[in-house]
Protein backbone atom coordinates (compact mmCIF):
# COMPACT_ATOMS: atom_id res chain seq x y z
CA UNK A 1 0.00 0.00 0.00
CA UNK A 2 1.27 3.54 -0.74
CA UNK A 3 1.76 5.87 1.89
CA UNK A 4 0.55 8.55 0.79
CA UNK A 5 -3.06 6.10 1.88
CA UNK A 6 -2.08 5.88 5.44
CA UNK A 7 -3.82 8.77 7.18
CA UNK A 8 -4.35 9.93 10.00
CA UNK A 9 -7.51 7.53 10.48
CA UNK A 10 -6.95 5.59 7.78
CA UNK A 11 -10.58 5.03 6.24
CA UNK A 12 -8.78 5.77 3.11
CA UNK A 13 -7.47 2.12 2.87
CA UNK A 14 -10.70 0.90 3.65
CA UNK A 15 -11.49 -0.09 -0.26
CA UNK A 16 -8.52 -2.02 -0.19
CA UNK A 17 -9.81 -4.40 2.99
CA UNK A 18 -13.21 -4.88 1.76
CA UNK A 19 -11.66 -6.16 -1.57
CA UNK A 20 -9.05 -8.55 0.43
CA UNK A 21 -12.48 -9.53 2.27
CA UNK A 22 -14.05 -10.02 -1.13
CA UNK A 23 -11.55 -12.25 -2.13
CA UNK A 24 -11.21 -14.44 0.67
CA UNK A 25 -14.97 -15.02 0.48
CA UNK A 26 -14.79 -15.85 -3.31
CA UNK A 27 -12.18 -18.73 -3.15
CA UNK A 28 -13.35 -19.53 0.91
CA UNK A 29 -16.61 -20.19 -0.71
CA UNK A 30 -15.37 -23.20 -2.90
CA UNK A 31 -13.57 -24.77 -0.15
CA UNK A 32 -16.28 -24.80 2.28
CA UNK A 33 -17.90 -27.44 -0.01
CA UNK A 34 -15.47 -29.73 0.27
CA UNK A 35 -15.35 -31.39 3.52
CA UNK A 36 -11.91 -32.19 3.51
CA UNK A 37 -10.70 -28.35 3.49
CA UNK A 38 -9.21 -27.58 6.53
CA UNK A 39 -10.11 -23.88 6.21
CA UNK A 40 -13.39 -22.20 4.93
CA UNK A 41 -15.54 -19.71 4.32
CA UNK A 42 -14.30 -17.68 7.14
CA UNK A 43 -10.99 -18.59 7.64
CA UNK A 44 -10.51 -17.38 4.04
CA UNK A 45 -11.81 -14.14 4.42
CA UNK A 46 -10.05 -13.69 7.76
CA UNK A 47 -6.85 -14.67 6.42
CA UNK A 48 -7.47 -12.70 3.47
CA UNK A 49 -8.09 -9.17 5.87
CA UNK A 50 -4.75 -10.39 8.02
CA UNK A 51 -2.84 -10.27 4.69
CA UNK A 52 -3.93 -6.47 3.68
CA UNK A 53 -3.43 -5.84 7.86
CA UNK A 54 0.17 -7.00 7.61
CA UNK A 55 0.79 -5.20 4.78
CA UNK A 56 -0.53 -1.47 6.11
CA UNK A 57 1.35 -1.76 9.13
CA UNK A 58 4.49 -3.05 7.57
CA UNK A 59 4.23 0.28 4.93
CA UNK A 60 3.37 2.14 8.01
CA UNK A 61 6.77 0.88 9.68
CA UNK A 62 8.92 0.54 6.60
CA UNK A 63 9.63 -2.92 7.36
CA UNK A 64 8.62 -5.88 5.46
CA UNK A 65 9.22 -8.18 8.18
CA UNK A 66 6.08 -8.08 9.86
CA UNK A 67 4.85 -9.19 6.34
CA UNK A 68 6.77 -12.13 6.41
CA UNK A 69 6.06 -13.28 10.14
CA UNK A 70 2.01 -12.41 8.95
CA UNK A 71 2.68 -15.16 6.07
CA UNK A 72 4.74 -17.58 8.43
CA UNK A 73 2.00 -17.74 10.95
CA UNK A 74 -0.92 -18.21 8.52
CA UNK A 75 1.76 -20.93 7.06
CA UNK A 76 2.55 -22.22 10.22
CA UNK A 77 -1.70 -22.15 11.21
CA UNK A 78 -2.86 -24.27 8.59
CA UNK A 79 0.01 -26.99 8.17
CA UNK A 80 -0.71 -27.41 12.35
CA UNK A 81 -4.33 -28.08 11.35
CA UNK A 82 -3.39 -30.76 8.69
CA UNK A 83 -1.02 -32.77 11.54
CA UNK A 84 -3.53 -32.32 14.49
CA UNK A 85 -6.79 -34.44 15.74
CA UNK A 86 -9.96 -32.50 15.10
CA UNK A 87 -11.82 -31.99 18.03
CA UNK A 88 -15.69 -33.69 18.73
CA UNK A 89 -17.11 -30.73 16.79
CA UNK A 90 -14.87 -31.52 13.86
CA UNK A 91 -13.26 -28.18 13.83
CA UNK A 92 -9.33 -27.70 13.16
CA UNK A 93 -9.54 -24.29 15.10
CA UNK A 94 -8.29 -22.60 11.64
CA UNK A 95 -11.11 -19.95 11.88
CA UNK A 96 -10.18 -19.05 15.84
CA UNK A 97 -6.39 -18.40 15.15
CA UNK A 98 -6.33 -15.99 12.50
CA UNK A 99 -9.18 -14.25 14.09
CA UNK A 100 -6.90 -13.88 17.36
CA UNK A 101 -4.46 -12.83 15.00
CA UNK A 102 -6.32 -10.20 12.93
CA UNK A 103 -7.00 -9.02 16.85
CA UNK A 104 -3.69 -8.73 17.13
CA UNK A 105 -3.33 -6.42 14.39
CA UNK A 106 -6.65 -4.73 14.85
CA UNK A 107 -4.94 -3.73 18.58
CA UNK A 108 -1.73 -2.47 16.64
CA UNK A 109 -3.22 -0.15 13.99
CA UNK A 110 -5.15 1.50 17.43
CA UNK A 111 -1.23 2.12 18.66
CA UNK A 112 -0.43 3.53 15.20
CA UNK A 113 -3.24 6.06 14.95
CA UNK A 114 -5.55 4.07 12.60
CA UNK A 115 -8.32 3.56 15.44
CA UNK A 116 -11.45 4.43 13.44
CA UNK A 117 -10.76 1.95 10.42
CA UNK A 118 -9.70 -1.10 13.31
CA UNK A 119 -13.36 -0.44 14.88
CA UNK A 120 -15.20 -1.03 11.34
CA UNK A 121 -13.03 -4.10 10.84
CA UNK A 122 -13.48 -5.68 14.31
CA UNK A 123 -17.16 -5.20 13.83
CA UNK A 124 -17.01 -7.31 10.19
CA UNK A 125 -14.92 -9.32 11.57
CA UNK A 126 -17.34 -10.45 14.55
CA UNK A 127 -19.84 -10.71 11.92
CA UNK A 128 -18.05 -12.65 9.82
CA UNK A 129 -17.75 -15.02 13.30
CA UNK A 130 -21.28 -14.91 13.94
CA UNK A 131 -22.94 -15.86 10.93
CA UNK A 132 -21.31 -18.89 10.73
CA UNK A 133 -24.74 -21.25 10.13
CA UNK A 134 -25.77 -18.94 7.53
CA UNK A 135 -22.60 -18.84 5.82
CA UNK A 136 -22.35 -22.45 5.79
CA UNK A 137 -25.97 -22.79 4.53
CA UNK A 138 -25.28 -20.32 1.86
CA UNK A 139 -22.14 -22.41 0.61
CA UNK A 140 -24.69 -25.77 0.84
CA UNK A 141 -27.51 -24.61 -1.00
CA UNK A 142 -25.35 -22.79 -4.09
CA UNK A 143 -25.42 -25.60 -6.15
CA UNK A 144 -22.34 -26.33 -8.79
CA UNK A 145 -24.75 -24.99 -11.09
CA UNK A 146 -24.83 -21.53 -9.44
CA UNK A 147 -21.10 -21.49 -8.57
CA UNK A 148 -20.55 -21.71 -12.15
CA UNK A 149 -22.45 -18.48 -12.65
CA UNK A 150 -21.29 -16.86 -9.72
CA UNK A 151 -17.18 -17.24 -11.31
CA UNK A 152 -18.96 -16.03 -15.13
CA UNK A 153 -20.04 -13.34 -12.89
CA UNK A 154 -16.36 -12.38 -12.07
CA UNK A 155 -14.80 -12.96 -14.61
CA UNK A 156 -17.09 -10.89 -17.16
CA UNK A 157 -16.54 -8.18 -14.59
CA UNK A 158 -13.70 -8.04 -13.17
CA UNK A 159 -11.72 -9.27 -16.20
CA UNK A 160 -13.83 -8.96 -19.77
CA UNK A 161 -15.32 -5.49 -18.20
CA UNK A 162 -12.36 -3.33 -18.30
CA UNK A 163 -10.61 -4.22 -21.75
CA UNK A 164 -13.98 -3.53 -23.55
CA UNK A 165 -13.74 -0.18 -25.41
CA UNK A 166 -14.86 2.63 -23.47
CA UNK A 167 -16.15 4.52 -26.66
CA UNK A 168 -19.00 5.29 -28.80
CA UNK A 169 -20.23 3.55 -32.06
CA UNK A 170 -23.02 2.92 -34.25
CA UNK A 171 -26.25 5.52 -35.26
CA UNK A 172 -26.44 8.54 -32.72
CA UNK A 173 -23.27 7.06 -31.32
CA UNK A 174 -25.53 5.51 -28.86
CA UNK A 175 -24.08 2.24 -28.83
CA UNK A 176 -20.57 2.05 -26.35
CA UNK A 177 -19.42 -1.59 -25.47
CA UNK A 178 -18.24 -0.64 -21.97
CA UNK A 179 -21.07 1.39 -20.99
CA UNK A 180 -23.78 -2.01 -22.26
CA UNK A 181 -21.76 -4.39 -20.55
CA UNK A 182 -21.57 -1.91 -16.84
CA UNK A 183 -25.50 -1.98 -17.20
CA UNK A 184 -25.71 -5.60 -17.72
CA UNK A 185 -23.32 -5.98 -14.56
CA UNK A 186 -25.45 -3.57 -12.84
CA UNK A 187 -28.74 -5.43 -13.50
CA UNK A 188 -27.01 -9.19 -12.68
CA UNK A 189 -25.15 -7.88 -9.47
CA UNK A 190 -28.78 -6.12 -8.18
CA UNK A 191 -30.13 -9.45 -9.16
CA UNK A 192 -27.75 -11.96 -7.82
CA UNK A 193 -27.70 -10.42 -4.12
CA UNK A 194 -31.42 -11.40 -4.22
CA UNK A 195 -31.14 -14.59 -6.06
CA UNK A 196 -28.61 -15.32 -3.12
CA UNK A 197 -30.68 -13.67 -0.05
CA UNK A 198 -33.57 -15.13 -1.29
CA UNK A 199 -31.64 -18.42 -1.19
CA UNK A 200 -30.27 -17.99 2.37
CA UNK A 201 -33.56 -16.96 4.27
CA UNK A 202 -35.65 -18.78 2.35
CA UNK A 203 -39.52 -18.17 3.70
CA UNK A 204 -38.95 -17.42 7.18
CA UNK A 205 -39.65 -14.31 7.49
CA UNK A 206 -42.99 -14.42 5.67
CA UNK A 207 -44.80 -12.64 2.68
CA UNK A 208 -43.36 -9.29 2.82
CA UNK A 209 -39.41 -10.01 2.55
CA UNK A 210 -40.48 -13.16 0.41
CA UNK A 211 -42.27 -10.39 -1.94
CA UNK A 212 -39.67 -8.22 -1.85
CA UNK A 213 -36.57 -10.27 -2.70
CA UNK A 214 -38.45 -11.84 -4.91
CA UNK A 215 -38.94 -9.21 -7.36
CA UNK A 216 -35.41 -8.28 -6.58
CA UNK A 217 -34.61 -11.66 -8.31
CA UNK A 218 -37.93 -11.35 -10.99
CA UNK A 219 -40.90 -9.90 -10.39
CA UNK A 220 -42.37 -11.68 -13.41
CA UNK A 221 -41.31 -14.89 -12.11
CA UNK A 222 -42.33 -14.49 -8.47
CA UNK A 223 -46.17 -13.19 -10.35
CA UNK A 224 -46.00 -16.47 -12.37
CA UNK A 225 -45.42 -18.94 -9.58
CA UNK A 226 -47.60 -17.12 -7.13
CA UNK A 227 -50.32 -16.68 -9.55
CA UNK A 228 -50.11 -20.75 -9.87
CA UNK A 229 -50.59 -21.22 -6.71
CA UNK A 230 -53.04 -18.77 -5.93
CA UNK A 231 -55.64 -20.81 -8.31
CA UNK A 232 -54.82 -24.05 -7.04
CA UNK A 233 -55.25 -23.33 -3.35
CA UNK A 234 -57.79 -20.55 -2.59
CA UNK A 235 -56.59 -20.08 1.13
CA UNK A 236 -53.59 -18.53 -0.19
CA UNK A 237 -55.56 -16.05 -2.56
CA UNK A 238 -55.52 -13.01 -0.44
CA UNK A 239 -51.32 -14.13 0.24
CA UNK A 240 -50.04 -14.67 -3.21
CA UNK A 241 -52.20 -11.22 -4.03
CA UNK A 242 -49.92 -9.64 -1.35
CA UNK A 243 -46.55 -11.39 -2.69
CA UNK A 244 -47.47 -10.29 -6.19
CA UNK A 245 -48.39 -6.61 -5.50
CA UNK A 246 -45.41 -6.27 -3.05
CA UNK A 247 -42.82 -7.87 -6.04
CA UNK A 248 -44.07 -5.39 -8.25
CA UNK A 249 -43.25 -2.27 -5.71
CA UNK A 250 -39.92 -3.70 -5.84
CA UNK A 251 -39.79 -2.51 -8.99
CA UNK A 252 -39.69 0.77 -8.48
CA UNK A 253 -36.74 0.62 -5.75
CA UNK A 254 -35.28 -1.11 -8.30
CA UNK A 255 -35.43 1.68 -10.91
CA UNK A 256 -34.72 4.08 -8.16
CA UNK A 257 -31.64 2.55 -7.00
CA UNK A 258 -30.51 1.79 -11.02
CA UNK A 259 -31.64 5.67 -11.69
CA UNK A 260 -29.34 7.11 -9.49
CA UNK A 261 -26.25 5.37 -10.17
CA UNK A 262 -26.56 5.54 -13.71
CA UNK A 263 -27.69 9.42 -14.14
CA UNK A 264 -28.41 10.85 -11.23
CA UNK A 265 -29.51 14.22 -13.00
CA UNK A 266 -32.80 12.48 -13.92
CA UNK A 267 -33.16 11.74 -10.20
CA UNK A 268 -35.61 14.62 -9.23
CA UNK A 269 -37.91 14.43 -12.53
CA UNK A 270 -38.11 10.59 -11.58
CA UNK A 271 -38.45 10.52 -7.81
CA UNK A 272 -41.89 11.83 -7.39
CA UNK A 273 -43.22 9.29 -9.94
CA UNK A 274 -41.34 6.19 -9.04
CA UNK A 275 -41.89 7.31 -5.04
CA UNK A 276 -45.41 8.38 -5.56
CA UNK A 277 -46.29 4.45 -7.13
CA UNK A 278 -43.95 2.76 -4.72
CA UNK A 279 -46.37 4.59 -1.40
CA UNK A 280 -49.70 4.39 -2.97
CA UNK A 281 -48.87 0.09 -3.86
CA UNK A 282 -47.43 0.19 -0.11
CA UNK A 283 -50.84 1.25 1.55
CA UNK A 284 -52.89 -1.17 -0.24
CA UNK A 285 -49.79 -3.96 0.56
CA UNK A 286 -50.45 -2.93 4.14
CA UNK A 287 -54.30 -3.25 3.88
CA UNK A 288 -54.04 -6.20 2.40
CA UNK A 289 -51.60 -7.92 5.05
CA UNK A 290 -53.98 -7.61 7.69
CA UNK A 291 -56.71 -9.31 6.09
CA UNK A 292 -53.93 -12.14 5.16
CA UNK A 293 -53.75 -15.63 7.15
CA UNK A 294 -50.44 -15.68 8.44
CA UNK A 295 -50.24 -19.41 8.70
CA UNK A 296 -50.42 -20.00 5.36
CA UNK A 297 -47.68 -21.79 3.70
CA UNK A 298 -45.16 -20.20 1.42
CA UNK A 299 -43.26 -20.85 -1.35
CA UNK A 300 -40.12 -19.92 -2.61
CA UNK A 301 -40.08 -18.39 -6.35
CA UNK A 302 -38.19 -21.03 -9.00
CA UNK A 303 -35.95 -18.27 -10.27
CA UNK A 304 -32.51 -19.08 -12.57
CA UNK A 305 -29.20 -17.77 -11.00
CA UNK A 306 -29.20 -14.11 -12.05
CA UNK A 307 -25.27 -14.29 -12.87
CA UNK A 308 -25.53 -17.17 -15.81
CA UNK A 309 -23.99 -16.35 -18.80
CA UNK A 310 -26.42 -16.70 -21.13
CA UNK A 311 -28.72 -14.75 -18.78
CA UNK A 312 -26.14 -11.85 -18.99
CA UNK A 313 -25.37 -12.00 -22.52
CA UNK A 314 -29.35 -12.48 -23.30
CA UNK A 315 -29.80 -9.02 -21.42
CA UNK A 316 -26.87 -7.21 -23.02
CA UNK A 317 -27.93 -7.97 -26.51
CA UNK A 318 -31.88 -6.68 -25.61
CA UNK A 319 -30.20 -3.30 -23.64
CA UNK A 320 -28.58 -2.69 -26.92
CA UNK A 321 -31.06 -3.49 -29.46
CA UNK A 322 -33.84 -1.29 -27.27
CA UNK A 323 -30.94 1.62 -27.12
CA UNK A 324 -30.46 1.70 -30.55
CA UNK A 325 -34.06 1.58 -31.73
CA UNK A 326 -34.80 3.97 -28.90
CA UNK A 327 -32.27 6.53 -30.36
CA UNK A 328 -33.96 5.50 -33.80
CA UNK A 329 -37.86 6.12 -33.57
CA UNK A 330 -36.79 9.03 -31.05
CA UNK A 331 -35.34 10.39 -34.22
CA UNK A 332 -37.68 9.84 -36.81
CA UNK A 333 -41.07 9.78 -34.98
CA UNK A 334 -40.30 11.97 -31.62
CA UNK A 335 -42.09 11.15 -28.90
CA UNK A 336 -44.65 9.12 -30.24
CA UNK A 337 -41.84 6.63 -31.38
CA UNK A 338 -39.97 6.70 -27.96
CA UNK A 339 -42.94 6.21 -26.27
CA UNK A 340 -44.10 3.43 -28.74
CA UNK A 341 -41.24 1.26 -27.97
CA UNK A 342 -41.50 2.12 -24.35
CA UNK A 343 -44.26 0.41 -23.95
CA UNK A 344 -43.62 -2.44 -25.90
CA UNK A 345 -39.62 -3.29 -24.64
CA UNK A 346 -41.59 -2.75 -21.27
CA UNK A 347 -43.97 -5.61 -21.61
CA UNK A 348 -41.21 -8.31 -20.49
CA UNK A 349 -38.13 -6.04 -19.04
CA UNK A 350 -38.32 -2.53 -17.61
CA UNK A 351 -34.70 -2.43 -16.99
CA UNK A 352 -34.06 -2.53 -20.65
CA UNK A 353 -35.54 0.73 -21.35
CA UNK A 354 -35.07 2.15 -18.58
CA UNK A 355 -31.45 1.87 -18.79
CA UNK A 356 -31.54 2.47 -22.32
CA UNK A 357 -33.12 6.54 -21.93
CA UNK A 358 -30.91 6.98 -19.10
CA UNK A 359 -28.29 6.32 -21.97
CA UNK A 360 -29.71 8.50 -24.09
CA UNK A 361 -30.52 11.24 -21.28
CA UNK A 362 -26.77 11.41 -20.49
CA UNK A 363 -26.21 11.45 -24.35
CA UNK A 364 -28.40 14.54 -24.46
CA UNK A 365 -30.43 13.21 -26.87
CA UNK A 366 -33.71 12.92 -24.69
CA UNK A 367 -34.75 15.64 -22.05
CA UNK A 368 -35.35 14.43 -18.80
CA UNK A 369 -39.66 15.11 -19.39
CA UNK A 370 -39.32 12.16 -22.23
CA UNK A 371 -36.98 9.76 -20.48
CA UNK A 372 -39.18 9.98 -17.25
CA UNK A 373 -42.27 9.34 -18.80
CA UNK A 374 -40.73 6.50 -20.90
CA UNK A 375 -39.58 4.75 -18.08
CA UNK A 376 -43.18 5.27 -16.69
CA UNK A 377 -44.81 4.06 -19.72
CA UNK A 378 -42.29 1.03 -19.03
CA UNK A 379 -43.45 0.32 -15.76
CA UNK A 380 -47.46 0.55 -16.08
CA UNK A 381 -46.79 -1.58 -19.68
CA UNK A 382 -45.08 -4.16 -17.41
CA UNK A 383 -47.28 -4.41 -14.56
CA UNK A 384 -50.23 -4.93 -17.40
CA UNK A 385 -47.94 -7.88 -18.97
CA UNK A 386 -48.27 -8.94 -15.37
CA UNK A 387 -51.42 -8.66 -14.95
CA UNK A 388 -52.35 -10.23 -17.72
CA UNK A 389 -50.65 -13.57 -16.53
CA UNK A 390 -52.43 -13.28 -13.35
CA UNK A 391 -55.86 -13.21 -14.77
CA UNK A 392 -54.91 -16.04 -17.22
CA UNK A 393 -53.00 -18.04 -14.97
CA UNK A 394 -54.50 -17.20 -11.15
CA UNK A 395 -58.07 -16.63 -12.44
CA UNK A 396 -60.53 -13.54 -11.71
CA UNK A 397 -60.45 -14.13 -8.46
CA UNK A 398 -57.09 -13.96 -7.48
CA UNK A 399 -57.04 -10.70 -10.30
CA UNK A 400 -59.45 -9.16 -8.40
CA UNK A 401 -57.51 -9.03 -5.28
CA UNK A 402 -54.16 -8.50 -7.57
CA UNK A 403 -56.11 -5.41 -9.29
CA UNK A 404 -56.50 -3.16 -5.91
CA UNK A 405 -52.76 -3.24 -5.72
CA UNK A 406 -51.72 -2.62 -9.42
CA UNK A 407 -53.91 0.19 -9.96
CA UNK A 408 -52.84 1.93 -6.76
CA UNK A 409 -49.38 2.17 -8.52
CA UNK A 410 -50.27 3.23 -11.62
CA UNK A 411 -52.26 5.79 -10.23
CA UNK A 412 -49.12 7.14 -8.30
CA UNK A 413 -46.71 6.97 -11.03
CA UNK A 414 -49.49 9.08 -13.10
CA UNK A 415 -49.74 11.35 -10.10
CA UNK A 416 -46.53 11.84 -10.38
CA UNK A 417 -46.40 12.36 -13.77
CA UNK A 418 -48.52 15.22 -14.07
CA UNK A 419 -46.63 16.92 -11.51
CA UNK A 420 -43.45 16.75 -13.95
Amino acid sequence: MEPHLLQANGIEALPQFLTSLAIGLLIGLERERNPSAKAGLRTFALVAVFGTLAALLSAKLGSPWLLIAGLLAVAGMIIAAYLNTPNSENDPGTTTVIALLLCYGLGAMIWYGLAKLAVMLAIGTTALLYFKPELRGLSQKLTRRDLVAVLQFCVLTFIVLPILPNQDYGPYHAFNPHQAWLMVVLISGVSLAGYTALHLVGTRYGAPLLGFLGGLVSSTATTLIYAKHGKSNQAMSCLAASVIVIAGMVVLLRLLVVSSVVAFGALPGLFPVLAGGFLFGLMVALYNWRKMDKATELYIPETSNPAELHAAIGFGLLYVIVLLGSAWMADIAGNRGLYAVALVSGLTDVDAITLSSLRLFNLGQLSEQQTVTAIALAFISNLAFKFGMVIFIGGRHLARQVASGFAAMICGVLLGLFAL
